[in-house]
């Protein structure tokens, strides 16, 4: 098997970050019409779950900062169950994302339906729930949100491909994402920021640009164009960090555990769960 190339979504050779981010775009671009689907479905899910607590927080669209110091405690709690939810999706769609790079990787075309054929729908429904359950903890004591959301993002992409039993997954995930001083997981928390960033404009822009444009009384749809705003760039941003996920999984593997050095010298007609194994 030779190498796809430079141009390949994901070449096989260990990358720079400015690479990775790369193959995280072209990877989203190669398997949209799987991931934007299931994004906008999970992120319009996600807002509905979160309203009951921003009310709870007086939080107020578009901003959606709380009305007073009094319900801090609520808006704290809003800001962990955000970081919870947001991290179960990234995981969810990890499963196509990795499928996908994992595709991209060997050279071959993927089918939508090939995607989500045989994905172990269940154990990464476990998978995407416990990790948001950690984040949303971790969020809950500030700082440690960061160590828990760099550290957790491979654990999906681990339990698709590896082929390690669904209780390893965690533990393999994170020295994955430590090895090379961390390197995995810092990376994985600078797509984060640069999301974010672009989230935070999107989401405050559209109503305040709306606002200024004076077509409609902006304050007495404030929620719904807030709601839509926010769904909107989640449903971009969410897949987009699952497909960073799903090459920081696999260039990982290349750099730390010579995954390119066995492709490259495994024997034609080897299926794909095979070469990927980590224990065959």
């Amino acid at each position: 098997m030779s190498d796809v190339g430079p141009t390949a979504v994901l070449p096989r050779r260990p990358l720079t970050v400015g690479e990775l981010l790369d193959a995280a775009v072209l990877l989203l671009r190669d398997q949209a019409r799987v991931l934007l689907p299931l994004a906008v479905a999970l992120a319009l899910v996600e807002q509905a779950v979160l309203y009951p607590v921003r009310l709870l927080a007086g939080a107020h669209p578009p901003g959606w900062w709380p009305a007073g110091g009094e319900s801090f405690g609520w808006y704290w709690l809003l800001l962990a169950a955000g970081a919870g939810t947001e991290a179960a999706i990234i995981a969810l769609l990890g499963n196509p994302a990795a499928r996908g790079g994992a595709a991209a990787l060997l050279g071959h075309r993927r089918a939508p339906s090939e995607l989500l054929h045989e994905a172990r729908p269940g154990a990464t429904l476990l998978a995407a729930g416990s990790v948001g359950l950690a984040v949303g903890l971790a969020g809950l004591a500030g700082p440690a949100w960061f160590v828990a959301y760099g550290l957790l993002g491979l654990v999906v992409p681990v339990l698709v491909l590896d082929g390690v039993p669904t209780h390893r997954a965690p533990g393999r995930a994170i020295r994955l994402a430590g090895r090379v001083g961390g390197r995995a997981a810092a990376v994985r928390l600078l797509g984060y920021l640069g999301w974010w960033l672009v989230r935070v404009g999107i989401g405050l822009g559209v109503p305040y640009g709306l606002g200024l444009l004076d077509l409609f009384d902006v304050s007495a749809w404030a929620l719904p164009v807030a709601v839509v705003a926010q769904a909107a760039v989640n449903a971009l941003a969410y897949p987009a960090l699952a497909c960073l996920d799903a090459v920081l999984h696999l260039e990982t593997r290349m750099r730390t555990e010579g995954l390119d050095i066995r492709l490259s010298r495994a024997p034609a007609g080897v299926p794909e769960p095979v070469l990927l194994a980590v224990e065959r």
